[in-house]
């Protein structure tokens, strides 16, 4: 679903294991490339950042003869490399794509991320149109990243995930040691994903100071392992909470942290494993179509709250496990509409077909949002 300007140098960003070296060897097949997680081209290229400029240079290349971009995968790890591409871009008029894991390494160097030079992308986990015969159990328990999804048993690949990568990398850009209080801070995060951030609840469960736990979150948000959903805040008559939420990028990795069991339809976690899965396809809608719609949740101080809202209130999206949706489960939405007029108020559901409510809801199940949402029929 995520399509490139070709014509442009760009960032592509995304966590480990989301597909972006497959992605872009698929579309640019024939480009240059130069893979930083090899051992070799680190080290020739950490000794000599310059070598990537005489490289082009003995080639011949400039923006007029080149068909493709030349690669640069995990650029996060010789910020120095920045410098050559930038003269590179300025002076012969060269096309890179620049991909990898995050930014923060290259933020916290000072890296030079080109001054504007450079379109940002994002490559989320997989998508719902990506997937021939999507199965939505499987999704709910395996997660979305390509070889988890696509795995019999992911179990394994999970627990490697969330071990060598989440505990002691991500941990490596807290700029701390202490690594036993980061992986409780992620297990007790994980136990809250989609829930109001609460800093000193967290930080009190993982044993660290509130301080340390907001350096924590911003930690997972640069590093793309989750992001903050902030609260709607167009105040009309109720009072409203304006505490963000907090999703961890895949259901997962969400999963291997908690150590839940299976997730069946009926139960509690499958719920609140629905609506993070409801919640992922649309904020990767808002990036692959790039209309970058802003995404929030409201709920006011009496507890009444509606899941999603898309835009400027374009869109109000509830989300249920239940297979058949009456009253109760309208009552947000219902609230929502006396203060705010939408173009559509809907409850994503587990109902066999799609029906609209006498005051002009939608009940929708699951697979027909998912339609219309990529179809570009809501917003």
């Amino acid at each position: 679903m995520l399509t490139l300007a070709s014509q442009e140098t760009c960032f592509l960003w995304g966590p480990r294991q989301t597909g972006k070296t497959t992605f872009l060897k698929t579309v640019f097949p024939n480009a240059k490339r130069y893979d930083l997680l090899l051992a070799n081209e680190y080290r020739r290229l950490v000794r000599d950042p310059t070598l990537i400029r005489q490289e082009c240079q003995a080639r011949g290349l400039t923006g007029e003869s080149q068909t493709q971009p030349i690669l640069i995968d995990e650029v996060q790890k010789i910020p120095e490399l920045l410098d050559e591409v930038h003269w590179l871009i300025e002076n012969r008029g060269l096309r890179f794509v620049l991909c990898g894991s995050s930014a923060r390494k290259l933020k916290r160097q000072h890296g030079n991320l080109l001054g504007g030079r450079a379109v940002r992308y994002e490559l989320f986990p997989l998508v719902y149109p990506e997937i021939a015969d999507f199965d939505l159990q499987r999704a709910l328990n395996h997660g979305l990243l390509p070889r988890h999804y696509l795995s019999p048993s992911p179990r394994r690949l999970q627990q490697a995930y969330v071990g060598d990568y989440l505990r002691e990398e991500i941990a490596a850009e807290a700029l701390t040691r202490n690594i036993p209080a980061f992986s409780r801070f992620l297990e007790v995060a994980a136990l809250s994903n989609g829930e109001m951030v609460n800093y000193t609840n967290i930080a009190r469960e993982s044993g660290v100071s509130a301080p340390t736990v907001k350096q924590y979150f911003q930690i997972l948000e640069d590093t793309l392992v989750g992001c903050h959903l902030p609260a709607f805040r167009k105040r009309a008559k109720r009072r409203l909470i304006t505490a963000p939420r907090f999703y961890f990028f895949d259901i997962g990795v969400v999963a291997q942290l908690t150590r839940r069991g299976v997730v069946a339809p009926g139960s509690e976690l499958f719920g609140r494993a629905l609506e993070h899965f409801i919640f992922m396809e649309i904020r990767a809608h808002s990036s692959y179509s790039e209309k970058c719609y802003p995404l929030c949740y409201w709920r006011t101080v009496s507890q009444t709250e509606v899941d999603f809202v898309l835009g400027d209130h374009e869109v109000a999206v509830e989300v249920k496990s239940t297979s058949q949706a009456i009253d109760r489960h309208l009552r947000g939405l219902r609230a929502l509409k006396e203060e705010y007029a939408a173009r559509h108020y809907i409850l994503v559901s587990l109902d066999p077909r799609p029906r609209t409510t006498e005051d002009g809801i939608q009940i929708l199940p699951w697979r027909e949002f998912l339609e219309r949402l990529w179809g570009e029929r809501l917003i």
